[in-house]
């Protein structure tokens, strides 16, 4: 295993707690909600059926994939990624320096803070492999036109000339994501009709061995180009007299212009921009009025609001690990009464009142109290949602398919919060399959939402070892209404895994 990935491991065992293998016995949950056999996804890589150079140019006559110097040399619709991810690392060098003064920054292992090499996206060694196929149709509501999206996911790799003549291949840490409207509304069948989402979702839910999912539909152009979405483990800093071990992943999301056919550089959708709300009196006055109005505290909720861009961010910085305890390295810190220096954006008066409202209302699934309404202020944005039981800064690393003999990192392409939603986003296909219209609701990304099914039970991802809880239910303080639900399978018990949280993890009862 890779230093990095070491790493990666290390990150998720701190955040997650316990990260099952992806064995057999969890397969699945993710049958037609994800492609992860990696056979499949070698062959489709191999052939280059599935590359980005196929899929972005599939005129070119070459039937192999493109390096990353030329990747984004000869594809013109790639020109804006590489400058933009320069300028992201720039500024992060800049304020790490001005943060620890004291402390080298730079590429390599001589340094306390080791940078990610920016050189391996200009490199005739590195390219982007297919690590992942990700059916997300449960995001239809943010456009019911495209029935959601599918995510084509890449990980980048490096290739090296072996000693026996062979290559080796050694996974970075950054992946890229390709990310496609689930249909064009322009689509028709073989028989000139409508593709609708229940054709798409039934494609999805009926294909065992995904042959004729693939061949059938496929090859994107300009109508089915969405977005890229970029993340990149941007440093690694060891253990210190400073610090503790850290590493900050660089989130950062290009939007398809099909006028320009470029991927413009873009805001992260639902990445609250904390420190620009706090500084500006107006903004954080305009930004409070528009959560707590009664349709979007309901849509906030139910995790499918979509905040306005202009109190969003165009990259997120995602620090591993945040803990549980309310920190700055959490994306809403300061945003809440007791939080930070200067004045909150809500008070706990305004939180019970709109709360109060909506109950009365009958509005509320998830949120009951101010510890639930600040929970999901930072799941809903990205970098939340990347800290909750991720793998290091990362939801989905991808398969590794390249690796002669498996290991941990090649078994585990997905993080506990990935397979514990699968459930929910599975119910939302078989909705669409059945021509009804789903419920797009979710749970907390620390809880899975599960709508009777027994699947989950007695596993890591609801209340098995390792499963996030509510301390309340072992008799600590009084029991916090958000959370009251998360009890632990028999045999654990809910221990706290930090000072003042109210969630802790499943653990076997200790004397």
């Amino acid at each position: 295993m890779s230093r990095a990935l070491r790493i990666l491991v290390a990150a998720a065992v701190l955040l997650g707690g316990t990260v099952s293998l992806f064995a057999a016995e969890n397969a699945p949950l993710t049958r037609g909600t994800a492609i992860t056999d990696p056979d499949l996804l070698r062959k489709l890589d191999r052939n280059d059926t599935l590359t980005i150079s196929r899929l972005l140019w599939p005129e070119r006559n070459a039937n192999f994939p493109l390096t990353t110097d030329l990747l984004f040399s000869s594809l013109s619709q790639l020109k804006d990624i590489p400058p933009a991810i320069d300028a992201e690392l720039d500024r992060y060098v800049a304020k790490q320096k001005a943060a620890w003064p004291s402390e080298t920054i730079g590429v390599g292992e001589g340094f306390d803070v080791q940078l990610f090499d920016r050189a391996n996206l200009k490199s005739p060694d590195t390219r982007f492999v297919l690590a992942g196929i990700v059916n997300r149709m449960d995001r239809a509501y943010v456009s019911e036109e495209s029935c959601g999206e599918i995510r084509l996911i890449y990980r980048l790799v490096r290739f090296e000339a072996g000693s026996d003549g062979g290559k080796s291949a050694t996974r970075l840490p950054m992946t890229f994501n390709l990310v496609l409207k689930a249909r064009d509304a322009r689509q028709t069948d073989a028989t000139g009709k409508p593709v609708t989402c229940a054709d798409i979702a039934r494609r999805w839910l009926d294909n065992g061995d995904w042959q004729s999912l693939i061949g059938g539909g496929f090859s994107p152009y300009d109508a089915m180009l969405d977005r890229i979405e970029t993340n990149i483990q941007l440093s690694v800093a060891p253990k210190s007299t400073l610090h503790d071990f850290r590493s900050d992943y660089l989130l950062k999301v290009f939007k398809y212009n099909s006028a320009t056919k470029i991927f413009e550089e873009s805001t992260l959708e639902n990445q609250i921009d904390r420190d620009r709300i706090v500084a500006d009196d107006a903004l954080r006055r305009e930004f409070r009025a528009w959560l707590l109005a009664p349709e979007n505290l309901r849509d906030f909720d139910r995790g499918t609001v979509l905040i306005p861009e202009k109190f969003l961010a165009k990259a997120a910085v995602v620090p591993t690990p945040a803990g549980l305890d309310a920190s700055a390295l959490q994306p809403e810190f300061g945003m809440m009464q007791g939080e930070g220096k200067g004045e909150p954006v809500f008070t706990d008066n305004d939180v019970v009142g709109a709360l109060k409202q909506a109950v009365a209302r009958g509005d509320l699934q998830n949120i009951r109290s101010v510890a639930g309404f600040q929970r999901r202020l930072n799941d809903v944005t990205c970098a939340g949602c990347h800290q909750t039981r991720g793998i290091g800064g990362f939801h989905f690393p991808g398969v590794d398919w390249l690796a002669d003999t498996p290991s941990n990192s090649t078994i585990v392409p997905a993080s506990p919060h990935f397979i514990g939603d699968q459930l929910r986003r599975r119910d939302i296909l078989t909705a669409f399959a059945a021509g009804k219209r789903p419920d797009f609701s979710r749970g907390f990304a620390s809880r899975p939402q599960v709508r009777g099914s027994a699947e989950l039970a007695g596993t890591e991802y609801q209340d098995g070892w390792g499963a996030h809880c509510s301390l309340q239910n072992a008799g600590s303080g009084t029991p916090d209404r958000s959370f009251t639900s998360w009890s632990c399978a028999k045999g654990l018990t809910c221990q706290a895994a930090a000072a003042s949280s109210r969630i802790g993890m499943c653990f076997i009862k200790t004397r």
